[in-house]
C-alpha cells in the first residue's frame, strides 16, 4: 500500500512541474508576440499559441515517463 501511494505522488510531482514547463514555454513564446502586436490579448492567436504548446508538452511528457521509472 505505500508503494502505490508513494508511486502517486511521484506522478502528481511529474504532472505538476510538465504543467509548470508548458506555462513558461507558453509564456515565453507569447510574451514577444504580444508585446510586439502581432496579435491581441485574448485573441484566438493567444489560445493557439498555448493550445500548440500544451500539445508539444503532452507529447514530451508522455516521451520522458517512458525514461522514468515511476
Amino acid at each position: 500500500m505505500e508503494e502505490k501511494k508513494s508511486n502517486s505522488i511521484k506522478v502528481i510531482l511529474y504532472i505538476s512541474l510538465w504543467v509548470i514547463i508548458w506555462g513558461t514555454f507558453g509564456s515565453f513564446i507569447d510574451y514577444p508576440l504580444y508585446k510586439n502586436k502581432i496579435y491581441l490579448e485574448g485573441s484566438i492567436y493567444q489560445y493557439l499559441t498555448f493550445i500548440i504548446t500544451a500539445i508539444i508538452s503532452i507529447i514530451s511528457a508522455k516521451f520522458f515517463y517512458k525514461k522514468f521509472d515511476l
